[in-house]
């Protein structure tokens, strides 16, 4: 099947790229994986993939030139004689008359090969000012769900798509101005690619009514043929959003119990905060019911060791060998997120001793590694959260490893177990391999 190939997204920011160079002819056979093009932007230089096998047809544009992010460039096709012609971008339905003036958001590309992404929901409520480094909306693609910035300060001037539209990668989705709108628009995707064409004169956008001062509940998300789960079960969220739901005191496995389908999205908080509450009893978590343990090893043995992986075992992933250390502690297989200076990996550790068989994952955490070994702090209490915690600090040439989890988490002979395990493997990371 023939395959389009658009001018990636490589930064939020950015909404076109240069074309340095293509690195295949028209006409050459490319395979998967195989480098296709040269792109510059504002902030790097780089290779990009082709992401199907066939052959290079219906290259749009030239060495040199400027391109939209999302627009198609070229096309990978069945046979280097098929001249069907690449798919070109769809025009805004919006005549510029009818929308404010501004910057306009497109649909971020989070992946190469994505050509769409599911709005989620705006984290910024229509008109209101933002920063450009303040979070404006989320959007979901078949990889994971992320958090886009609003790149530009402003105000909201401008929704044009809305909760659980798909938007082309490079599509417009809002529009931040520089003064305050006096009637901000708020339309759908169906409602833009139904609108009216330009000789048609145009409806005036109302302003948007202020909130009732009673806000109903939102309505829960149901799927078909969903089972609820066991209160005990792993539940599927974000880092970010398991730490917001702390954060307030909300408990996510109350949602498991109502029967509220996974993944977790923050408009599920929400949906959270109305869930009636049984009895007030203190969240499982609360810093009174959290326990906190601490070891010590006198020399750092991880470091060599990740030397050693590398060199002997072909193994280059160091935080997928400090997760699988960690997993291995628990005694069976785990989920396990390494954090550091604010970004998480999340890695699968299966049963037993195999640091290969260590894998990402998308799934939340059963344990989190906090690894701060290259900070200046030397000791934490930062109370339980929704999963134990095992924190890595700096001493001398050596550890020192705390835990803190509750006992609905880890009962007091498991926590001990966990680390002392644990720092038994950091002090000499082959006993592990033994």
């Amino acid at each position: 099947m023939p395959h389009d190939v658009t001018m990636p997204q490589l930064g939020m920011a950015q909404d076109a790229g240069k074309i340095v160079s293509w690195l295949k002819s028209p006409g050459d056979k490319v395979a998967k994986g195989d480098a296709l093009f040269e792109v510059e932007t504002d902030k790097a230089t780089m290779e990009v993939e082709a992401q199907a096998s066939g052959f290079l047809t219906h290259v749009t544009a030239a060495e040199g030139e400027d391109v939209p992010v999302g627009q198609a460039i070229a096309r990978i096709s069945d046979s280097a004689e098929e001249d069907t012609p690449a798919t070109a971008p769809q025009p805004q339905a919006d005549a510029p008359d009818t929308l404010p003036e501004g910057k306009t958001i497109t649909m971020p590309q989070l992946g190469m090969a994505q050509d769409s992404g599911v709005l989620v929901g705006w984290l910024v409520e229509l008109g209101a000012q933002v920063s450009a480094d303040d979070l404006l909306f989320e959007v979901e693609t078949d990889k994971a769900t992320m958090e886009v910035p609003a790149g530009a300060r402003g105000y909201l001037a401008a929704t044009l798509a809305q909760a659980g539209d798909a938007v082309p990668v490079g599509r417009a989705v809002g529009i931040i101005s520089t003064s305050k709108p006096d009637a901000p628009v708020a339309r759908a995707m169906t409602a833009a690619a139904s609108a009216p064409k330009a000789d048609a004169k145009p409806e005036a956008t109302p302003a948007p009514a202020k909130p009732s001062p009673a806000k109903p509940a939102p309505a829960a998300r149901t799927v078909a043929g969903y089972t609820p789960q066991p209160s005990g079960a792993r539940i599927l969220a974000s880092p970010k959003l398991r730490r917001i739901a702390l954060e307030k005191g909300l408990d996510l496995a109350r949602l498991v119990q109502a029967g509220h389908p996974q993944p977790y999205h923050f408009r599920d908080l929400e949906v959270l905060e109305h869930l009636p509450t049984a009895n007030p009893t203190v969240q499982p978590g609360a810093a009174e019911h959290a326990l906190q343990l601490e070891a010590e090893c006198a020399q750092d043995g991880f470091a060599p060791f990740i030397a050693w992986a590398a060199d002997a075992q072909g193994l280059h992933d160091g935080d997928a060998l400090l997760a699988g250390l960690a997993g291995a502690s628990l005694g069976r297989a785990a989920t396990v997120a390494v954090d550091r200076f604010g970004a998480s990996r999340v890695y699968n550790v299966p049963a037993g001793r195999s640091l290969s068989a260590v894998t990402p994952s998308d799934a939340g955490p059963d344990l989190r590694l906090r690894d701060l070994r290259m900070s200046p702090l030397s000791s934490v209490v930062m109370g339980a959260e929704d999963v134990p915690v095992l924190t890595l600090l700096r001493k001398g040439d050596g550890l020192v490893l705390v835990l803190e989890c509750t006992p609905a988490q880890l009962a007091p002979d498991a926590a001990i177990a966990l680390l002392s395990e644990f720092a038994g493997r950091m002090h000499d990371p082959l006993r592990h391999l033994l």
